[in-house]
């Protein structure tokens, strides 16, 4: 019998890199999988990869931001799969102007409405399933930038994932005698496209020594498959090796500066 046999899950921004890892993974324990991201096109070829291998997948594309979006998608899931065990917040996004001293006010809330609203959101919309069945388990996807905040993620999205991983600790503190299990994963640098939108991206050999998204997947897995008596509350998952990024941090400080504010 595969692990997650009988269970359903949604993995937001299962699409690319970890989403798409930590989608293929649980449906391959066996769960029905519910990929959720901003564009189908890449979903659609992950369910026909999934449905390939005998799983079960659906596609609901959706603006997990949006209160409307939200309550849809978990109608939707409700009528093609049934009620949600698992819910992994993966979907994350961060600034392009990293200094607190230049970052907008529109791309401030932006981040946080990615990383935070939309884990509120998503997790507020399933509590009903889980709390009415004594079981469940909601897996939030932060980031090592929420206990060490620098210019690589830069301000919005260090404050955003520290949020997020404070209101899984919430969820925790509150339902854990209710059957609900709430657990924050703590990535590292991860080898994933948002990379490539870094003021340097790195380079492909820097990238192979970082997380792999297939990493990170089986530290939700592990969560998601324990027994239902035991929960990991918080999982940090780093590289070996740390990489030299002080030149990173000076060209990042200085992304988005006006022109007569630059060295």
């Amino acid at each position: 019998m595969q692990l997650l046999e009988g269970q359903t899950a949604i993995v937001t921004g299962a699409g690319t890199g970890m989403g798409r890892a930590i989608a293929a993974l649980l449906a391959a324990d066996g769960a029905a999988v519910a990929l959720v991201g901003r564009r189908r096109e890449p979903l659609e070829k992950l369910a026909a990869e999934i449905r390939a291998e005998g799983g079960t997948a659906v596609v609901l594309p959706a603006d997990i931001t949006k209160g409307d979006d939200v309550k849809a998608l978990v109608d939707a899931v409700h009528r093609d799969l049934g009620a949600v065990d698992i819910l992994v917040n993966n979907a994350g996004s961060a600034s392009s102007v990293l200094n607190v001293r230049w970052i907008s006010e529109e791309e401030w809330a932006q981040v946080l409405n990615v990383n935070l609203t939309a884990v509120y959101l998503l997790s507020q919309a399933v509590l009903p399933d889980m709390l009415g069945r004594k079981r469940g388990t909601i897996i939030t996807v932060s980031s090592l930038a929420a206990v060490n905040p620098n210019l690589l993620g830069g301000a919005a999205y260090g404050a955003a994932k520290a949020a997020a991983k404070n209101f899984m600790t919430y969820l925790h503190n509150t339902f854990r005698n209710d059957g609900l299990r709430a657990a924050t994963i703590l990535p590292g640098e991860t080898a994933t496209p948002i990379l490539d939108n870094r003021a340097r991206p790195p380079h492909e050999a820097e990238r192979e020594a970082m997380v792999q998204p297939e990493d990170v997947a089986r530290a939700v897995e592990l969560v998601a498959t324990l027994p239902a008596r035991t929960v990991i509350t918080e999982l940090s998952i780093a590289p070996t090796f740390q990489r030299d990024t002080s030149g990173d941090l000076e060209i990042s400080r200085w992304m988005g500066a006006p022109e007569d504010e630059r060295p």
